[in-house]
């Protein structure tokens, strides 16, 4: 009985080893195609608005690669022998070379202030003839894969001041270098990842810190430094006298200067933020925060984008006007309706149940990427996952916040669904690394 016993059971361990061995070597077992779902939905919807938003009425065919939609299907194509590429490495294969593939990316945007071409002025492509590339969307997955790396590090403690220093580093490292393009949208979104590092411990004053700040500023730009100081100066001085008579003189004693300390600070703040507004901001940007808050109209000159935008979107209606059909898509009312202003063409032809299903469709990705990255038992496979649905959040957020009038235009594509091949590429590298990484979580490597 015993040998009986023993043989099966080698019998059992040789066939498990040999079903694991097999999916190992195909590509595709283990992958969430749930994921693979919504990403082939995102794309393939987001063709068809581009083809809506870019074709004239010479265009009849589909496969004119002279044409933006033509072009978009050539980068849409291209897709699938880079999804390949990406699953056939191992889990750990990027776990392994994530430092590499920083440091490599990192070295393509500072090769841009030698190399990069110049359009609509910031130095952010190079042009391989046809091609242009944009490192800064390749980056976003390497700076994911370095932040996984440190936070994941098993001698690393997120506790200690100096440790948070090195993955402030690592961040903002490439945000400044895009910055200095400048492209400060797409430097804007490295602020995701604190997302992540308060997932992983990172105490929530920083994110506080930071909103404190956003609304600090946009209320001195509103109300002038002058009435925000007198508030805050109202505000403080409402916590310490309450504080006071709580903590009683013992907290006098010791915190006073931490008070001077903290007006100080406020005062510096806001005058500094009125003077860079007034002095320092360049024109167009100054014009669009104006506009936003309703401190100047200009429906006809930098506001334009933005209004024609929102108009196309509420003409929309409910159920859309239908595909191809909405006439100030196809009037090309919009500017640059393709690339970062293409919800308005969901909006227009689909109508607020298309624009709703998008958005949905974007929820139910990012609800998937964190339920998968929460069932990782490797740190690593956890935290990426985490950048990864914050990135997408934030350009959601960002994109269709521009495009509907809440936020300035400050030129971000929507994921997976605008026009260019370095949006789209950007976003399956970042994608499909992370569902490598969940299909081989189960793995010893």
């Amino acid at each position: 009985k015993e040998c009986l016993h023993s043989v099966y059971k080698k019998f059992t361990t040789n066939k498990i080893q040999k079903k694991l061995r097999q999916e190992r070597n195909n590509i595709f077992a283990g992958i969430d195609f749930t994921l693979v779902f919504l990403y082939l939905f995102l794309v393939g919807f987001g063709w068809l608005n581009i083809y809506a938003a870019s074709r004239t009425t010479e265009d009849v065919e589909f496969l004119n690669f002279s044409t933006k939609y033509g072009k978009q299907l050539v980068f849409i194509s291209l897709t699938f022998p880079l999804i390949v590429l990406i699953l056939f490495f191992n889990s750990n294969f990027y776990e392994k070379f994530s430092s590499v593939f920083y440091i490599i990316s990192i070295l393509s945007l500072l090769g841009l202030f030698v190399f990069g071409k110049t359009i609509n002025g910031a130095t952010s492509w190079y042009n391989f003839g046809v091609i242009g590339l944009q490192p800064s969307e390749f980056v976003k997955a390497f700076s994911a894969l370095a932040v996984a790396k440190l936070l994941s590090d098993r001698q690393y403690n997120f506790a200690l001041v100096k440790n948070q220093i090195k993955a402030f580093i690592i961040i903002f490292l490439p945000a400044f270098l895009i910055l200095l393009q400048p492209d400060a949208g797409s430097a804007f979104i490295y602020l995701a990842f604190f997302f992540v590092l308060n997932r992983e411990g990172l105490t929530l004053n920083y994110i506080l810190l930071g909103i404190s700040t956003v609304l600090i500023f946009i209320s001195t730009i509103y109300f002038g430094p002058e009435t925000i100081i007198t508030s805050l100066f109202i505000l403080i001085t409402f916590v310490v006298v309450f504080i006071i008579k709580k903590a009683g003189k013992l907290f006098l004693r010791f915190n006073w200067y931490k008070i001077v300390g903290v007006y100080l600070l406020m005062g510096i703040f806001v005058f500094g933020t009125n003077y860079f507004y007034k002095h320092v901001l360049p024109s167009h940007q100054k014009d669009r925060f104006d506009i936003l808050l309703g401190l100047k109209t200009d429906n006809k000159g930098i506001g334009y984008n933005s209004y024609q935008s929102e108009l196309t979107i509420s003409s929309g209606g409910l159920n859309g006007k239908g595909f191809l059909n909405g006439d100030l898509t196809q009037g090309d009312f919009v500017p640059e309706q393709h690339t970062d202003y293409i919800f308005s063409t969901v909006g227009e032809e689909w109508g607020f149940i298309g624009a709703s299903l998008v958005i949905l469709a974007f929820m139910l990705m990012m609800y998937r990427i964190i339920y998968l990255a929460e069932t990782h038992s490797n740190k690593f496979g956890r935290v990426y996952g985490y950048g990864l649905a914050s990135i997408l959040f934030f350009h959601v957020i960002v994109n269709i916040g521009m495009v509907i009038g809440l936020l300035p235009t400050v030129g971000i594509p929507l994921p997976f669904f605008s026009y260019g091949g370095s949006s789209l590429w950007g976003f399956t590298i970042l994608l499909f690394i992370f569902l490598r990484l969940d299909a081989h979580k189960n793995y010893d490597w």
